[in-house]
């Protein structure tokens, strides 16, 4: 390992960046280099920005990658090279903002009826019904379930944050029939070495099967039960803040992405259309309209 490698772990380490932000930067590091075939000390802005150009044109590298290099490259300059121009001579790009895919109610019922087995079942009951991400549901142990206050601890989640989310008591029922057939003793859901959780490939391959077994053309994954359960939670008429509590984020602007994509928030909105005296629209008998829902 180099000097230079070394260093930029240990400013990582000491500001207790997660185990996946260490190898995303450090990777994204190492490629910049290997891109030059020298040693980052030795390059500057101008080689930065020809690798900028070279994720966007050569590699077609997608916003998220591309955005993830221009940190880790910023770290590395600005933190463990201590440049004064890392800030100004590495721009980020401008961000796309996508609104999530959602599924209804009605669909999340059929998606969760067509798991097989008892304990994928409970894994992805348990990610909707506490709007989990995938690493915190995966990471879940026994003694996370408290029936006595019918709460769930997330340990440790995303910027190393605990919280406490809701047990549902439908979601109870299902995990006790899981304990009682599975009986783990440390993690809830272990993987095929029990002192190992189960790893989160695993999960998202039992969502997609379930996916296509209900027959749903939506691409189901848990990050999109996470998004349907802030959604539907939002069209409840819950307050936005207290959604952003049980999410985990810690800005509420990130949370307020969801009234995008709330149909019960539109429905309520009236179209100014409907304050038109529009003549009546009629078919030729004049007793039905031309058009009807669901015609091609």
């Amino acid at each position: 390992m180099t000097p230079l490698r070394q260093r930029m772990l240990d400013d990582m380490h000491l500001r207790n960046f997660s185990p996946k932000t260490v190898q995303a930067y450090i990777d994204h590091v190492a490629k910049f280099a290997a891109h030059f075939g020298t040693s980052p000390e030795l390059l500057g802005p101008d080689e930065i920005r020809h690798y900028q150009l070279h994720l966007v044109h050569t590699r077609h590298a997608s916003w998220s990658t591309f955005n993830q290099a221009v940190c880790a490259l910023r770290f590395l300059y600005r933190v463990t090279l201590q440049k004064d121009w890392a800030i100004t001579h590495i721009p980020f790009p401008k961000g796309e903002h996508k609104l999530p895919v959602i599924l209804s109610p009605t669909e999340v019922l059929q998606f969760l009826s067509a798991i097989t087995s008892l304990k994928y079942r409970a894994i992805l009951m348990t990610a909707y019904a506490a709007g989990l991400r995938i690493s915190e549901v995966t990471h879940l142990r026994v003694a996370d379930i408290d029936s006595e206050r019918m709460t769930i601890r997330i340990q440790q989640g995303k910027g190393h944050q605990d919280r406490y989310v809701m047990l549902s008591p439908a979601l109870l029922q299902v995990l006790r029939r899981y304990w009682q057939a599975a009986r783990p003793t440390s993690w809830l859901f272990p993987g095929t070495q029990p002192q190992r959780p189960i790893c989160a490939s695993a999960v998202q391959r039992a969502c997609q099967r379930a996916a296509r077994d209900a027959g749903l053309s939506k691409q189901v994954t848990v990050r999109m039960l996470r998004h349907c359960f802030a959604t539907h939670l939002l069209e409840a008429g819950t307050n936005i803040r207290i959604i952003q509590t049980l999410l985990g984020h810690s800005s509420v602007s990130t949370t307020q992405r969801y009234t995008h994509v709330s149909t019960g928030m539109m429905r309520a909105t009236r179209s100014p259309l409907d304050d038109l005296a529009l003549p009546s629209e009629t078919g030729p008998t004049g007793d039905e309209p031309p058009l009807r829902v669901g015609s091609r």
